[in-house]
């Protein structure tokens, strides 16, 4: 078969689930009219409405007040949902709402499908590679609770001829320093296995010397093995890259000059891990601190400046090496590519209910927004801000500076290795209706005898 009449094919299935998504979606929207009229679809949606709007803002009320305010809150936000369904059953509505829903459901999953980018957008350009002669890798026996050990690293990494330095102490090690002796000594490859973190310092490295990195997915999250399409249950498997591997060439975003993989996050979050009581108890810190972080009351004022857009006191921004998957409300999926090119950038800014619940529609300058930029500047009117990197909290002299170096990491990957599953498509009726309208007749494309 040729590729012509395989990317015919391609589009026309595209075709003919956009054609089934536009098809349940008008569905979804005659349901009501038919089984409840007009008048009974109208109270479907305002009481439906109604009960979203209502638990949006008690759960911002639960976050941003104390004592039996937030109680009472909480409560409502209990209760909202519940008051919702027995209004449904009471009108004997309720199997017309879940039918309207599931029909709703299935248009949006043929929407996605029609509207899936082809591999060749989404899977980052793999260059052939040749097994290093001098591989350094460093490993941290603590991280991940105790996966070198747990996966026998050291030993097989050396069996494969690299040489191991395990961070054990005493005190704590300057892994730049280890990389760059290592550097010196005529290492032609860096690794690490252990936290995003301490990936970024030696990458940093890596990149200064055009050398090629090895993740190891040892650490706890793995969050950037996973962007790599790596195996986070089995880390070992990493080490294949040192015998039959490619290579990928991505960006590597900076901060202040210092190297960062996934995302720095300033803000909220960054504040509330600074709090020395955060690891002692995560839910309690965050109850506690939230109400006066989120009134402006303690904590940094910062300014946003992406691009030539300035956003003034945002509440939490969180800069990317490459955006995030932007389907979902929070925007935090993952990357399917980190060779764009761009930070990707989400601020949020709720200093009231009504922004809060704002925060569903959506807009432009407030609320939840998502950009990309070449370089973002955070500015506060204090000369230090907390901001978490890769997962570490640091105090950082302000103006914060990010910025991107597009292809500046060889990254050495297994040639076999799980993946990156693509993070959903936005869903853009325009596209849609355009893929419904294409439809190409296979025959047509097959060459003339």
């Amino acid at each position: 078969m040729s590729r012509s009449s395989t990317a015919d094919r391609d589009a026309n299935t595209r075709s003919w689930l956009a054609r089934a998504a536009f098809a349940f979606a008008a569905a979804a929207a005659a349901v009501p009219i038919v089984f409840a009229g007009l008048r009974g679809t109208l109270g479907l949606l305002l009481v439906g409405i109604g009960g979203v709007v209502v638990t949006v803002a008690a759960l911002y009320w639960f976050l941003i007040r104390r004592r039996v305010i937030r109680w009472i809150a909480l409560s409502v936000m209990i209760i909202a949902p519940i008051v919702v369904l027995v209004l449904f059953i009471r009108a004997h509505l309720l199997w017309v709402v879940l039918l309207a829903y599931a029909l709703a459901l299935l248009a949006l999953i043929c929407a996605r499908a029609a509207l899936r980018r082809e591999d060749s957008q989404t899977h980052m350009r793999e260059y052939p590679a040749s097994a290093p002669k001098h591989p350094f890798l460093i490993m941290n026996p603590h991280s991940g609770g105790g996966k070198v050990a747990k996966f026998d690293l050291q030993r097989k990494a050396q069996e494969l001829g690299a040489e191991v330095v395990l961070l054990e102490g005493p005190g704590t090690v300057d892994v730049v320093a280890v990389a760059r002796q290592a550097v010196a000594r005529g290492a032609d490859l860096l690794g690490v296995a252990g936290g995003d973190g301490t990936q970024a310092l030696v990458a940093g490295i890596a990149a200064e010397h055009d050398l090629p990195f090895l993740v190891i997915s040892a650490g706890t999250r793995n969050h950037f093995a996973m962007d790599l399409g790596l195996d986070r249950t089995d880390p070992s498997t990493s080490l294949d890259a040192l015998r039959d591997g490619v290579e990928l060439r991505i960006d590597l975003g900076t901060i202040n000059g210092r190297p960062f993989v996934n995302n720095a996050s300033f803000g909220v979050y960054a504040e509330v891990v600074r709090s020395p009581a955060y690891r002692a108890d995560k839910t309690a810190t965050v109850l506690q601190m939230l109400p006066d972080l989120l009134a402006g009351e303690t904590g940094s004022q910062l300014i946003a400046r992406i691009g030539d857009t300035t956003i003034d006191r945002p509440q939490a921004v969180l800069v990317s090496n490459n955006p995030y998957g932007n389907s979902d409300l929070a925007g935090l999926s993952r990357r399917d590519r980190l060779d764009r090119g761009v930070l990707g950038v989400v601020t949020l800014s709720v200093a009231n209910t009504r922004q809060a619940i704002g925060l569903l529609r959506r807009t432009r300058n407030r609320g939840l927004t998502q950009w990309t930029a070449d370089a973002v500047v955070i500015d506060a009117h204090t000369p230090e801000i907390p901001v978490g990197v890769d997962g570490e909290s640091l105090l950082l002299q302000t103006p914060v500076e990010c910025s991107i170096r597009p292809g500046a990491l060889r990254i050495r990957v297994p040639r076999i290795r799980p993946g990156v599953r693509p993070s959903a498509p936005v869903l853009d009726w325009i596209r849609l209706r355009d893929s419904a309208r294409r439809f190409r007749n296979p025959a047509e494309s097959q060459p003339d005898n």
